[in-house]
Parts: structure tokens; C-alpha cells; sequence
């Protein structure tokens, strides 16, 4: 009796062992093993001594890790870093969704279209280029403040980026202007999924707008909503492009943030092992912060 092509004696013969897949797999894990797991290993393995880089190196223990909580500066970077999340992840993504909303209502318009690439324009600008053009405009004698003083409004002027109470809501504006046109791409990729009889039925039923964007457009974006979040709140805690070109921290420690804190106490002030400590214990925040948001977020549908 002959047996067909496709039959399952054929197919169980022709199984590929398992181990073949780890043959295709292999290359990516040991480039992720060497250049993020390991690194991370080492840093961790920093943080327990105090070393300048250089030098032989004395066990700390975890004293960084309890210097990082006391010593004021060092905390105040990551108070910082807390405070940019307003801006750089509740901003854009209300905003975001603002904005998708009404460019999904006149989607078929050419002002659409020119929206969308103003809005993602940031996203293409190097970050570096972002920060300096940003600081020309926040200086005392940039635009921003040219257009207040015709607005009659001078005595409101001054070097945003150079004064102790604005410069890290400045900082946020800039951050909020980069990250605004990636939640809003993401959010529109998202309402192009929703199924138009929705709203047909909503408006049947007597939905206004508002309505219909509480009832139908954001809970259909929860996925989209917790990608822009966890997004936006990295950036923030994260940051340090926009900082070191804007305001290196400035002024005094007004700005500073833990991944430019890092970098200063690592190369600057020779403190490697402080350094790593920071680095730990901003990783952990990071994850602390993103994994819950993850989960709130998550599909449970299935």
C-alpha cells in the first residue's frame, strides 16, 4: 500500500530535530549575551566595590546602593528623572490622543496627511540637533522670548533653560515635543483597527464625541495606550541626549538626571563603582515602573 505525499507516517519522518532550531537562534542569543547580559553582570558586580576605573578596587558591599539614597544629589537626580514622566509620557500621550482623534475624523483631507508628517517630524531629527535648536529658542534672547516681549508679555521673558524654577520644565516641553509625534503615529495605528459600525452605532445610539472617544476609542487603544506609556516613561527615566546637550544638568543641579549623573560620576569623577550602583538601581526602577504597566495594559480578551 503506498502511502500519499503529505501523509503523517511521511511528515513524522521528515520532523526536524529541536536542537536545529536552537542552530538558528544561537547567533542572536549569544550577541545578546555578550553585549546586554554580560554588561549588565559586570555592573552589578561594580557596584559591590568602590573602584576609579583604573586602580585596584576595595569591596564596598552594598554601600554604594545606600549612598545613592542618602546623598542628596544622588537622589535628587532621580527625583528629577520622576518629574520629567509628566512631561515626557502624560503630555504626548494625552495629547496623542487628542490629536488622533481629530486626524481620524478628517482622515480623507489633505491636512491629515500634512499633520502627520509635522507631528513625526521630531522622530527623524537627531536628538542632539533637537536639544541645541531647542536651546537657542529657550535662550533670553531667542524666539520664544522675542515673541513675548511683542506680545507685551517681557516681564514674563528669561533664559528658561538658565533659571532654577523652569529649566526642568523646559528640559519636559522638549521632551514632550520629541516623544508627541511617536504616541500619536501609534495611537493612529491603532484607531485604524477599530471597526467603523462602532461608531455608527454609538452616534444611532446618541454619542456625542466625547462620548464615543470614552467609550469606543480608548478602550480600543489599551494596547496602543500602555506601548506609548511604558514608551515615554523609559525616555523619561532614561533621558540623557537632551539634558547634556540643553543644560548638562544645569543649572546648579536643577536638571540633572540619573543617566547624566552616571556618566559624570564614571568618567569625571573616576567613581565607577558609584556609578554602577546608579546604573542598578535605575535599571530596577525602570522595570519597576514599565512591568506593571505591561500587565494593566495587556490584552486579556483571549
Amino acid at each position: 500500500m503506498t502511502r500519499k505525499k503529505g501523509s503523517p507516517a511521511r511528515a513524522a519522518g521528515l520532523r526536524t530535530p529541536s536542537w536545529v532550531a536552537w542552530l538558528f537562534v544561537a547567533p542572536a542569543l549569544i550577541v545578546y549575551a555578550v553585549f546586554v547580559l554580560r554588561p549588565i553582570v559586570l555592573t552589578i558586580q561594580y557596584s559591590l566595590y568602590r573602584w576609579d576605573g583604573i586602580g585596584p578596587s576595595t569591596w564596598a558591599g552594598l554601600g554604594n546602593y545606600a549612598k545613592v539614597f542618602t546623598d542628596p544629589d544622588l537622589f535628587a537626580s532621580i527625583l528629577n528623572a520622576i518629574k520629567l514622566i509628566l512631561f515626557f509620557s502624560v503630555i504626548p500621550v494625552l495629547l496623542g490622543l487628542a490629536i488622533a482623534s481629530t486626524i481620524r475624523r478628517i482622515a480623507a483631507s489633505r491636512l491629515a496627511l500634512v499633520a502627520r508628517t509635522v507631528l513625526f517630524l521630531p522622530q527623524v531629527i537627531p536628538l542632539v540637533a533637537a536639544g541645541i535648536a531647542w536651546s537657542w529658542l529657550l535662550s533670553s534672547t531667542g524666539l520664544v522670548n522675542q515673541l513675548l516681549r511683542l506680545a507685551g508679555l517681557g516681564g514674563v521673558a528669561r533664559a528658561w533653560l538658565g533659571d532654577f524654577s523652569t529649566a526642568l520644565p523646559a528640559v519636559g516641553v522638549i521632551g514632550a515635543w520629541v516623544l508627541l509625534g511617536l504616541c500619536t503615529i501609534l495611537l493612529l495605528s491603532g484607531l485604524s483597527k477599530i471597526d467603523p459600525a462602532l461608531y455608527e452605532a454609538a452616534r444611532m445610539d446618541g454619542a456625542g464625541p466625547l462620548r464615543e472617544f470614552v467609550s469606543i476609542t480608548v478602550p480600543s487603544l489599551r494596547q496602543e495606550i500602555g506601548v506609548c506609556v511604558t514608551v515615554t516613561v523609559i525616555a523619561a527615566l532614561a533621558s540623557f541626549d537632551i539634558v547634556y546637550v540643553s543644560t548638562q544638568g544645569g543649572p546648579g543641579n536643577a536638571t540633572m538626571v540619573p543617566g547624566l549623573e552616571i556618566y559624570y560620576l564614571a568618567f569625571s569623577e573616576r567613581q565607577v563603582g558609584m556609578a554602577s550602583a546608579l546604573a542598578v538601581v535605575l535599571m530596577v526602577l525602570v522595570l519597576l515602573v514599565a512591568l506593571p504597566i505591561q500587565w494593566l495594559t495587556k490584552d486579556r480578551s483571549s
